[in-house]
């Protein structure tokens, strides 16, 4: 049996990546051999191949490129059709007869004044209707709508603005998930708001893969770290609300004596703790300092770009994974033949990106990262225990020597729950903390920090009992997030 033929609306499922080419000569061939009128789309729905509303998705994107192919079409036929004249007389210069002895005018031109000229035509970019109009149809969505609903999470200052289909606005409210009203975004909106945040490349890299990362300016609101993912119901967003300047460790609520970390002209200091807790916020201003003081040359790689660094004393490059370099990883390996005093990652996330951080450590650059570990100590074996076991020996001896500090923190909610503090927790290289990662015994660091507290170290739970003794947050809290919560004092 020949091929069926495959109608627009399959063609545009396939198009969109909803429907493979082989579901959709299985859906027409089964169409055929039914005969009896079926439409499409509920077949495709029947056999599985699509759901409803990925269905009505498909629909309305067929409808609005009809709409733009007559709408094309009309205006196109506009410009070839000659002007009307008076009833029963001909145009001026509508063509007439050729006379004995006169060239009749080729088919498609008119005359007029010297020669001819070509019958008139559409635009050029009207006459590429069909390679360009599924682009046309899905694309250019006006943004205004998702910027009235971030403005909802900047002026309630939350962290986090979530889109979810079927669900209302959510906010990070000071560590607490809320709904900001009640109107359920369902599935169609969540998909027009998430897709008007996105170019066209964008887009199409996010229909390719189903989740991407990115960062996104509104004019008025500032600048947004943004992750997108498809799931069941439909599409998602997470705005991750960045400050419109660079904080400072005072506006941090961070004590001064971490600005002594950017000091350091090698080794690695990484700011680490769980997510939503302030780290990259904490990197900024680190990296903010050592641009203020200092007449170097910093490199970051980041995935997306959150704060901006505009030159100051030290000349910046930003890298962004994705639009600028392929990985982390390759952009490291490149950051060793670019020239860098400082080099700031922007997540240590794998072996490959651990291991060149440590190199470039090694090799004379300050290199400033974070990572998602809860402690000091796991940090350590965080950063060993991503190697294979054979090379484990190697890494504890490079990071006894690399390593410079570690500043764990958490965002603790204060008492009324109208913001939230940092409790940290400090781990500062000296010998002794060297000798007990190079001999594999870092559950013993706990002691070497107790002991080192003059030389700036500090353990979290001593930390969250300042801050009750302060009145910063209340003994619950505290209890909450210890380590130990036999350490935290009634």
């Amino acid at each position: 049996m020949p091929a069926a033929p495959q109608p627009l609306l399959g063609r545009i499922a396939v198009h969109l990546k909803l429907l493979t080419e082989e579901q959709l000569a299985a859906a027409t061939r089964r169409q055929a051999e039914l005969g009896d009128g079926r439409n499409l789309g509920t077949l495709l729905c029947e056999l599985g191949f699509l759901t409803q509303l990925q269905l009505a998705q498909v629909i309305k994107t067929r409808d609005q490129l009809i709409a733009k192919q007559r709408a094309m079409q009309a205006v196109a036929a506009a410009d070839r059709e000659p002007e009307a004249g008076v009833a029963g007389q001909r145009p001026e210069n509508a063509a007439r007869p050729a006379q004995a002895g006169q060239r009749a005018p080729s088919p498609g031109a008119q005359p007029g004044g010297e020669g001819t000229r070509p019958a008139a035509r559409a635009p050029e970019h009207l006459q590429r209707v069909a390679p360009r109009s599924f682009a046309a149809a899905i694309g250019g969505v006006d943004p205004s709508e998702l910027h009235q609903l971030l403005r909802i999470g900047v002026e309630r200052g939350a962290s986090d603005v979530h889109i979810h289909a079927g669900m209302p606005l959510r906010l990070r409210l000071h560590g607490k998930f809320v709904a900001a009203n009640d109107d359920v975004i369902d599935a169609v909106h969540s998909e027009r708001l998430v897709f008007s945040a996105l170019t066209p490349e964008q887009t199409t890299i996010f229909r390719d893969h189903g989740e991407l990362d990115l960062a996104y300016e509104a004019s008025g609101l500032g600048r947004f770290r943004v992750n997108l993912y498809r799931q069941q119901r439909g599409y998602d967003g997470v705005f991750r609300v960045i400050s419109s300047g660079i904080p400072t460790l005072e506006e941090l609520g961070l004590p001064q004596s971490l600005a002594r970390f950017t000091n350091f002209h090698q080794g690695l200091v990484l700011v680490t703790g769980p997510a939503n807790c302030g780290k990259s916020s904490t990197l900024a201003a680190l990296v903010n300092l050592i641009n203020e003081e200092r007449r170097e040359h910093i490199l970051t790689v980041e995935d997306p770009i959150e704060f901006l660094h505009p030159p100051k004393m030290c000349a910046v490059n930003q890298r962004n994974v994705g639009a600028h370099t392929d990985s982390f990883a390759r952009a490291l390996r490149a950051a060793l033949r670019e020239d860098p005093d400082v080099i700031v990652i922007g997540e240590l996330r794998d072996l490959e990106t651990i291991s060149l951080a440590l190199t470039a450590a090694e090799t004379g650059h300050l290199v400033l990262g974070t990572l998602h570990t809860n402690s000091a100590i796991r940090t350590i074996n965080r950063l060993v225990g991503v190697f294979p076991a054979e090379q484990q020996d190697q890494i504890r001896n490079m990071v006894s020597e690399s390593l410079r500090a570690v500043i764990s923190q958490r965002l603790i909610p204060n008492k009324d729950g109208g913001r939230r503090v940092p409790a940290l927790e400090v781990l500062v290289m000296n010998k002794a903390a060297g000798n007990l990662i190079r001999e594999n015994k870092t559950f013993q660091l706990l002691s070497a920090m107790q002991m080192g507290a003059s030389q700036g170290m500090a353990l979290l739970d001593d930390s969250l009992n300042k801050l009750v003794a302060s009145g910063a947050i209340s003994r619950d809290e505290a209890l909450r997030n210890a380590d130990d919560p036999k350490r935290i004092k009634g």
